[in-house]
């Protein structure tokens, strides 16, 4: 994907979050059985479906919990890019939004 390309994504998803989009929040999957779960219903989804990846990703535009979670503590996080190299999401994401796949 051109630069181009993953700003008009980018944008694209800042609209849809601010906008109220409900997403999948909770449950935060708290075992590798359940992270993997989430990343089936990923997997199981059209690739151009990105509504459905959000919500089933559960992201937000703002950090996340008491902890304040974020992407840019994830390991998925590409600081220099602005992207979450995340497979089953491989898409440009803010440093302060979170999904529920966050993992450091």
């Amino acid at each position: 994907m051109r630069p181009e390309e993953e700003d008009r994504l980018l944008e694209k998803i800042r609209h849809l979050l601010e906008s109220g989009l409900k997403t999948q929040t909770e449950p935060f999957p708290e075992t590798h059985i359940e992270f993997a779960r989430i990343l089936d219903e990923l997997r199981a989804l059209p690739q151009e479906d990105l509504r459905a990846k959000l919500v089933i990703g559960g992201f937000t535009h703002t950090p996340y919990g008491p902890d304040q979670m974020r992407c840019l503590e994830c390991m998925y996080y590409l600081v220099h890019r602005k992207w979450c190299d995340l497979p089953e999401l491989a898409v440009p994401v803010e440093p302060d939004w979170w999904c529920r796949l966050w993992r450091i």
